[in-house]
């Protein structure tokens, strides 16, 4: 399992960005991390400044969430509805799309994932995949 340090995965959106403004050619995952940049501008400056944004630090205390863990739970979401993993999650979200905007639905789906997430870590066990899609079935009016 790829298991990225923090330093490799704001690189990675960095570099992405970067590639997207030159117009250069992007590579597997880089696409998909370009499109979800561009959809949050109020990041753009910190995604075009590597150097400082290697060195940041954003705690809960802080008041706002880490923009790189925001981009990277919408990575994992587009993943997610990609490949239908956890099953149910794609139809789930394209009911969500069917009365939202995509960027507004998939924020739906962070929710859920922030909140799946913290469970698991508060309680010392694995994410629970069915509780997660569960949850989201719940917000799209699914049960």
């Amino acid at each position: 399992m790829f298991n990225p340090t923090r330093d490799q995965v704001r690189q990675f959106f960095c570099t992405a960005w970067k590639k997207h403004l030159e117009r250069l050619p992007l590579v597997g995952a880089e696409v998909a991390a370009a499109d979800i940049a561009a959809r949050h501008p109020e990041y753009h400056a910190l995604l075009g400044d590597a150097e400082n944004s290697l060195q940041q630090e954003w705690t809960p205390e802080d008041g706002g969430m880490n923009p790189f863990l925001h981009l990277s739970l919408h990575l994992a979401i587009h993943e997610q509805t990609s490949i239908d993993q956890p099953p149910g999650i794609r139809a789930a979200y394209d009911r969500l799309r069917s009365r939202l905007e995509a960027h507004e639905a998939e924020h739906i789906l962070l929710e859920c994932l922030g909140e799946t997430i913290w469970q698991a870590q508060r309680s010392g066990r694995p994410m629970d995949a069915a509780a997660y899609v569960e949850a989201i079935q719940r917000k799209a009016g699914l049960r």
